[in-house]
């Protein structure tokens, strides 16, 4: 029980209670958000990767055609030789 307030003695002991309760569930929370944040910013990451992933085999693909493009013409000159 709290100490003699001017205040009815139920409404402190109810208002401490709940500061224990808070103070309580306090270490479970923060877990609870670290987790949170470290599994978005693995997904970030992951969506990242793909991403990158699928902008190299586009430039790879295009690199491949004037590569291709390049040996045509080469070849072009040659036979016209």
């Amino acid at each position: 029980m709290a100490f003699p307030t001017p205040v009815n003695s139920a409404v402190t002991d109810s208002i401490t209670q709940a500061n224990v309760g808070v103070l309580g569930v306090a270490p479970a929370v923060a877990m609870g958000e670290l987790y949170l944040a470290t599994s978005q910013a693995l997904a970030n990451s992951a969506a990242n990767a793909t991403k990158n992933q699928q902008e190299n085999y586009i430039m790879a693909g295009a690199a491949t055609a004037v590569g291709v493009a390049l040996l045509n013409k080469v070849a072009a000159k040659i036979k016209s030789a």
